[in-house]
């Protein structure tokens, strides 16, 4: 086995991991495998930290850059990874304070969006 084909098999297991489902292409399928291969491959795979802590790094950055898709996509992964809802609220309770009330009120209603998708049974897919 070549060396990035075992990079891009350990990150399209990454990523299942994460969000439980399969990577999607969507319309740019050539930056969907620099996404497997290289950060899911690469760098969520890397030791010293749990997966469950570069989640909550990965949902606190998307927080506080106010990128929607990609916060209902890790608000998502947050919840598939057993995080429960109150810590992802506290998160961007506290997330006020380092970026803004506007990140914080932005990140909660995206959060309340996505809690109400869930309670529904709404599709809840959001990333890649």
């Amino acid at each position: 086995m070549s060396q990035p084909l075992a990079r891009h098999e350990r990150g399209e297991a990454m990523f299942k991991h994460v969000f439980g489902r399969e990577p999607r292409p969507g319309s740019y399928p050539d930056f969907l495998k620099l996404t497997i291969d290289h950060l899911f491959g690469e760098i969520w795979t890397r030791p010293h930290l749990s997966v469950e802590e570069r989640e909550l790094i990965a949902l606190t950055a998307v927080a506080l850059a106010r990128t929607d898709w990609e916060l209902r996509g890790h608000i998502g992964a947050a919840l598939h990874l057993g995080m429960p809802r109150e810590k992802i609220v506290e998160i961007i309770i506290q997330l006020a304070y380092y970026g803004g009330w506007p990140v914080a009120n932005n990140g909660l209603r995206i959060a309340q969006e996505v809690f109400a998708e869930l309670d529904t049974g709404k599709d809840t897919d959001h990333d890649q």
